[in-house]
């Protein structure tokens, strides 16, 4: 997909999904729009920070609402609560990226001392962004987990009968 046809998703895009599209889409995105050392890349990185912080909040609920009896259609809340983790250090790392980012984005860099110095800038960015990937791949290895089967349930023993009460005729 070219970057001018790149779908970016928005949290009302995102809540018609389950949480494993969500994760998805958001990933994509994340992907598709890349943090540059500019204003475009600062927007991103702070729409990024947007996109995963709603989608922490959903799947934290989500594992919430799996603990209430008959809910058969999301992953277990396990699994829900372990993928929220790790949108959490996913976005821990896109926020600790915004400082190089700024820095980097907000210094000129003209002369080769300056290029010299942005050089640890231009680490710590791209060793957040490379541990936010890992925490989103994390997240999509626990929520792409196979929930077992639940085995057929035993059918339920006939009620005990009261004793009737006997009558004198």
């Amino acid at each position: 997909m070219s970057g001018d046809q790149l779908h970016t998703y928005e949290p009302t895009d995102l809540d018609e999904m389950s949480p494993l599209q969500a994760l998805d889409a958001v990933t994509a995105d994340v992907r598709g729009a890349r943090i540059t050392v500019d204003s475009t890349g600062l927007f991103n990185a702070t729409r990024h920070i947007g996109l995963l912080c709603h989608l922490a909040a959903r799947t934290a609920a989500d594992a919430e609402y799996q603990l209430s009896p008959n809910i058969s259609e999301l992953p277990s809340a396990e699994h829900l609560g372990a993928s929220a983790g790790h949108l959490g250090q996913a976005i821990a790392h896109y926020t600790q990226a915004l400082a190089p980012l700024l820095v980097l984005t907000t210094t000129a860099q003209d002369t080769p001392r300056q290029k010299l110095d942005s050089l640890d800038h231009h680490n710590r960015l791209r060793s957040h962004l490379n541990d936010a990937g890992r925490a989103l791949a994390a997240a999509r290895t626990v929520l792409a987990v196979q929930q077992p089967l639940t085995a057929p349930s035993k059918p339920a023993p006939a009620p005990l009968r009261a004793p009737a009460a006997r009558r004198r005729a």
